[in-house]
């Protein structure tokens, strides 16, 4: 199975990202998880998304604040699937770093999730992987079904509350 690489610019960022860790490893996928900054370590966070597809990986997953130009910098340098994650910031509440990560120039595509979403970013990065893993997919079918059963569940509560 293709590894899920992780990349924060911050061990700030480490509370949004453990979100994408435990759903990776709900979901049985090996990931490895870094620190590199854009601006403060850009030749290590360079080598690392050149390298990403021949140290077996299958899709990274990159998180920053304010500037976040991470995700990015790493999808330059990649061909592989790039997932970003705006991180939410005390200046513009996130909203500076969504629309850096996601305003992406045409030829460098970066997927971008909701604000601090963390668990997203990797269920993303699982169905990308699971595009050639039945495994895994069928991993992903459950879920949803789990997922799906416990909604209903709670329906079937309230209209019990409701007309009972």
């Amino acid at each position: 199975m293709k590894k899920v690489g992780i990349v924060m610019g911050s061990d700030s960022d480490l509370p949004i990202l453990r979100k994408a860790m435990d759903t990776l490893t709900s979901l049985g996928i090996p990931y490895e998880c870094h620190i590199y900054s854009a601006h403060r370590t850009p030749v290590e966070a360079r080598d690392f998304a050149v390298n990403a597809r021949s140290n077996g990986f299958g899709a990274i997953i990159a998180a920053a604040g304010m500037a976040a130009h991470l995700a990015g910098a790493i999808a330059a340098n990649t061909t592989l699937p790039v997932i970003g994650i705006p991180c939410k910031s005390a200046a513009l509440d996130g909203m500076d770093a969504l629309l850096a990560t996601v305003m992406m120039p045409s030829g460098i595509p970066v997927a971008t999730v909701a604000i601090d979403g963390g668990t997203n970013a990797a269920l993303l990065a699982a169905q990308i992987i699971a595009v050639e893993d039945k495994d895994l997919a069928a991993k992903l079918d459950a879920k949803r079904a789990a997922d799906a059963k416990k909604v209903l569940e709670k329906d079937a509560a309230l209209q019990a509350q409701l007309n009972g």
